[in-house]
């Protein structure tokens, strides 16, 4: 069957050839050599020559269409749906039956070759494969016949579904249909998030079912991915993403955001002068007229002197106001969506002008003194200050602000209700940054002065502030000290210089604590921590190294924690776990060798095995397990019990490894499957007890070196 996606395959051809893969000989080629059809020589199809993965061309991908085919429910009768279609797209003339009308035999053979669709192929293509990479006259091929079926992709989102919120009807109530390319899929929904409820279900036909009315409110989409999966529970088709949106209808009122909205305005403000915007919130869809909101005024006592915006909710006085007129104005403001109607409760205060100032009860508040260690939070000072305006209001309230001597934030003012603020330390003090300040507080009220009145110097005041200076211990540069080294680097090396400083400007030494292993030290004076003398990084030893560097003065001190990392080099080989074994004549078995590396990836495994001279034996195979084993196995038995010393070459990743030596014997075994040899029976058929051959073979090994084993293995293999 074909997916035509262009580039994607969706077959492959393969091929083996006989000769050694290790030659060209056995280098094969594919190609494509013809399309059957191939209606204006435009080819569909085009075929890896590496690979023999098959593939559509981006001009086949546009022109593929795939046959129609009757589609039937899982489970159904082909046959019954055949005459429902024939009934949909054929009007019998006369009662005739289905089995007996020519028309309706075509279509059922048409729709029988369906079924078994390669019989009637849309594409056969003729493949060739061919050795030596197809590229020499004296290549050997082969040829092939592939069947190609183009299919309609059933596998389709039906997404986004919209659905209307609160939607009534009988539940479970379809709203969307999945259908697998594979007609005996079984069908599994599961939600995308995690929420408490999930309201969707779906039927073996791939019918998505609704199971209860939504609430936009709730939650405006929901992603639901649909599984096609066979019997065992494995994906047919890949899991569809299908998007239910949720539709709003209007069935939420406006809500006033405050039971009483309250606004204050000062008397004598010109006409026009807004008065506050009045909030109310509708829980529908912001984005549809349903929470489109309309503000009209019902009512407004004791007098009609204000207006309303009907689109913002703006509040605005439509003449000066005077507080001999009256005080405070009841508002009642009714709001419309396109189905709700709400009515909020608006309270406006017409409040005193502000045409007094904020005077401090004094302007120079002194000087103080604080410790530089002072904690956050302290209260150096409460300031007062008082305003002769309407009590309650906006005119009559007094904020504090520092607006003068206060460049790096180390000072703030909380201001209260009755007139009074306190002057905190909001930053750390520190004397060797700023030995003395000089600050200025401003009173001031939220709402603006009257018209041609300004705040004077009676709303300031100024107040010096000294810090003393406290011992304090060295303070390290940087909070985290981590460093990572290779753990090949030489002795007397730097590996990181440790900086710290006195506030106080005090002389300052170092010392380290915890070097378990003590491969380090540090410089007293300078704070360079180095690899001392003859020692000897390992990685495998330990991958990293956690101590303490205290700095310290003559009465106080500062610790850091310290991290040195080791980067693994590759300065381990593969090592065999087992150097011998025995295999039994009787019931040879292949031995398990097994090899570890202490270093890290990627000079570890996977290992390479292979035998130490570089050519087949006649008689041992080595051949890989996993990435740190292989396998021996014995080809050919000899005619005694025998010990034989294999050397076997081991490389890491990254190729380095030395050739190291096995032991194998090879005798008659006891049922229990241990090596036996009878009494006075010896094995010399070569000459030698095996005893002594082993023995010489360890005395060339020592005199000669390695020539003299590769030698020895030479006459074994």
């Amino acid at each position: 069957m074909c997916v035509c996606v262009a580039g994607v395959p969706f077959a492959r051809v393969f091929a083996t050839d006989l000769d050694d893969p290790e030659s060209p000989n056995a280098h094969l080629s594919y190609t494509l050599v013809s399309q059957i059809p191939n209606r204006d020589n435009t080819l569909f199809f085009q075929i890896n020559s590496n690979t023999g993965e098959i593939s559509t061309t981006a001009e086949g991908e546009r022109l593929l269409k795939a046959r129609e085919s009757v589609i039937h429910s899982r489970g159904g009768d082909f046959s019954d749906s055949l005459k429902k279609r024939f009934d949909d797209y054929c009007t019998p003339t006369e009662d005739i039956p289905y089995e007996l009308n020519p028309f309706y035999s075509c279509v059922q053979r048409a729709e029988s070759r369906r079924l078994n669709p390669l019989e009637d192929p849309d594409f056969t293509l003729i493949v060739r494969v061919e050795d030596m990479g197809g590229e020499s006259v004296n290549a050997l091929n082969g040829n092939a016949r592939v069947k190609i079926v183009v299919q309609e992709n059933l596998w389709v989102n039906p997404g986004p579904i919209n659905l209307r919120e609160q939607l009534k009807g009988i539940y479970p109530m379809p709203i969307g249909k999945v259908q697998s390319n594979d007609p005996s899929a079984f069908y599994r929904l599961v939600q995308k998030e995690r929420e408490l409820t999930f309201p969707f279900n779906v039927t073996e036909d791939g019918d998505i079912l609704l199971t209860e009315e939504l609430d936009r409110e709730d939650k405006a989409m929901y992603i639901l991915v649909v599984f096609a999966e066979d019997s065992y529970g494995n994906q047919v088709d890949p899991p569809l993403e299908v998007q239910v949106v949720v539709d709003d209808v209007n069935d939420n009122a406006p809500i006033c955001e405050e039971e009483l909205s309250v606004f204050e305005v000062q008397e004598n403000e010109p006409t026009g002068s807004p008065v506050g915007h009045l909030m109310v919130h509708d829980a529908d869809d912001d984005n549809t007229p349903n929470a489109l909101l309309s503000y009209s005024l019902v009512s407004q006592t004791p007098s009609s002197v204000f207006t309303i915006d009907g689109i913002s909710g703006r509040i605005q006085a439509k003449q000066m106001l005077q507080r001999r007129d009256a005080t405070e104005y009841h508002l009642t403001v009714r709001v419309n969506d396109p189905g709700f109607s709400t009515e909020c409760k608006v309270l406006i205060k017409v409040i005193d002008i502000n045409n007094e100032l904020p005077i401090f009860e004094m302007n120079d508040y002194g000087s103080h003194n604080l410790s530089e260690d002072t904690a956050l939070g302290h209260t150096l000072l409460t300031v007062k200050a008082t305003d002769a305006d309407d009590p309650g209001t906006g005119s009559s309230r007094i904020e504090f602000h520092i607006t003068a001597g206060n460049e790096d934030g180390v000072f703030a003012m909380e201001t209260d209700d009755n007139g009074e603020g306190r002057l905190v330390v909001a930053k750390p003090l520190n004397y060797e940054t700023a030995s003395s300040y000089k600050l200025q507080i401003d009173a001031r009220n939220p709402e603006p002065l009257v018209s041609g009145l300004e705040y004077s110097a009676e709303s300031s005041a100024v107040v010096s502030v000294t810090i003393s200076d406290v011992d304090e211990a060295p303070v390290f540069d940087m909070d985290i000290l981590d460093v990572t080294v290779p753990e090949d680097t030489k002795e007397g090396a730097t590996l990181l210089k440790i900086d710290a400083k006195d506030p106080e400007g005090k002389e300052i030494l170092f010392k380290m604590e915890g070097d378990t292993k003590g491969w380090l030290e540090i410089d007293p004076a300078t704070g360079e921590i180095k690899i001392k003398n003859k020692a000897v990084l390992d990685r495998e030893t330990v991958e990293a190294l956690h101590f303490t560097v205290v700095a310290f003065e003559k009465e106080l001190s500062s610790e850091r924690e310290v991290s040195v990392r080791l980067l693994d080099v590759n300065d381990n080989v593969p090592k065999l776990t087992e150097n011998q074994a025995f295999i039994c004549v009787k019931k040879p078995q292949p031995i398990v060798l097994t090899a570890l590396d202490a270093d890290a990836d990627p000079f570890g495994a996977p290992f390479t095995f292979s035998l130490a001279q570089g050519k087949k034996s006649p008689n041992w195979d080595l051949s890989a397990v996993d990435g740190t084993s292989a396998k021996l196995t014995l080809k050919k038995s000899p005619s005694e019990d025998k010990t034989f010393l294999i050397p076997i070459n081991i490389k890491d990743n990254a190729g380095m490894g030395i050739t190291q030596k096995f032991e194998v014997r090879v005798c008659n075994c006891t049922e229990l499957g241990y090596c036996f040899t009878e009494p006075g029976v010896h094995a010399g058929v070569l000459g030698m007890p095996t005893t002594i051959g082993i023995l010489a073979g360890t005395v060339g090994f020592i005199g000669g070196g390695r020539n003299a084993v590769l030698g020895e293995t030479d006459a074994i293999l």
